[in-house]
């Protein structure tokens, strides 16, 4: 059994090209886990699951730049291709060498990019109701592009009396196809957003991967070049920001890829069932081993390409 201080959650930060990045850190033995929150979301939505990962990780949850505690500066960079060049940062500085990275949401399109841009650094990949498979999702993030957007933002965060936001509240949680974790955790991304510069990097960030038609990057050509990657899909069944379709679909389309479907889950499987999801994610761990790096082997699959 894993002592108390094995699996005991510490907040922790770290500066890297003059930003305050922060993370929380539990686990001291076991393969290293990387678990990336979604847009507008941050480290704490993996609270329920970072002690039972631990006993069996070293795991690791960092607020994205512009997220959270991490700084939120004006002038930064909130494209996928930054949000991966800023993990690969963040690991190396830790000493880490390679690491299982779980991506849930945007924080799954970062993980892909991650694996794409750094494959010697990912062991494994692991992604949960993530974006980046298919087009659809909610009218509620594209709406997040329309110009006068960030306005309407401001005045949704910082104007709605409390009272207001109380009764919506309450008023969604009699929608069916809203799980409940979904709806705390939505007014909480809106929660995090009553701030200027958390809104400002909602913004750059919703706009680089999203329009009125939906999410504009489509990670699924690249799928292939994770043949040698061990990879593993979860989803909830009763998903209403992103259709768990996508990732069933994406799951079909990559061979040796593993799938967890969560039966009454929602947009956030590791909050409907944590110790179903730490579990699901340890058998992963002790089923699978990590990838190696393999620069003859990735020419030939992008030579070769998806057929």
């Amino acid at each position: 059994m894993a002592r108390r201080w094995d699996t005991a959650v510490r907040e922790c930060e770290i500066t890297l090209h003059g930003q305050r990045y922060t993370y929380l850190r539990a686990g001291r033995r076991g393969p290293v886990v990387v678990l990336l929150h979604g847009l507008a979301g941050d480290s704490e939505t993996w609270r329920p699951v970072l002690p039972l990962l631990a006993e069996r990780a070293t795991v690791i949850a960092p607020d994205l730049l512009g997220h959270g505690r991490s700084a939120k500066p004006r002038g930064g960079d909130y494209s996928v291709g930054s949000y991966a060049s800023g993990l690969r940062d963040l690991l190396i500085a830790l000493g880490v060498s390679g690491a299982t990275v779980v991506g849930h949401s945007f924080g799954g399109g970062v993980a892909m990019q991650f694996a794409y841009q750094f494959p010697e650094l990912a062991n494994r990949l692991v992604l949960v109701s993530s974006g980046g498979l298919g087009p659809e999702v909610t009218p509620a993030l594209r709406a997040a592009t329309i110009p006068g957007s960030l306005v309407a933002l401001r005045l949704m965060t910082t104007l709605t009396p409390r009272w207001v936001g109380n009764l919506l509240h309450k008023a969604l949680r009699a929608v069916p196809s809203m799980a409940a974790n979904d709806l705390d955790e939505l007014a909480r991304a809106l929660a995090s957003l009553s701030h200027h510069d958390a809104r400002a990097a909602f913004m750059h960030t919703a706009r680089g991967a999203l329009d009125l038609t939906g999410q504009r990057i489509d990670a699924t050509a690249k799928l292939y070049l994770t043949a040698h990657t061990p990879l593993l899909f979860i989803t909830g069944d009763t998903d209403a920001v992103i259709p768990a379709q996508h990732t069933t679909d994406a799951h079909e389309k990559t061979p040796n890829s593993h799938l967890a479907v969560f039966q009454g889950a929602g947009h956030f499987p590791h909050l409907d069932d944590p110790e179903r999801f730490a579990a699901t994610v340890a058998g992963f761990l002790n089923a699978t081993r990590p990838a190696r790096p393999d620069p003859s082997g990735l020419r030939d699959r992008l030579l070769a390409g998806a057929g």
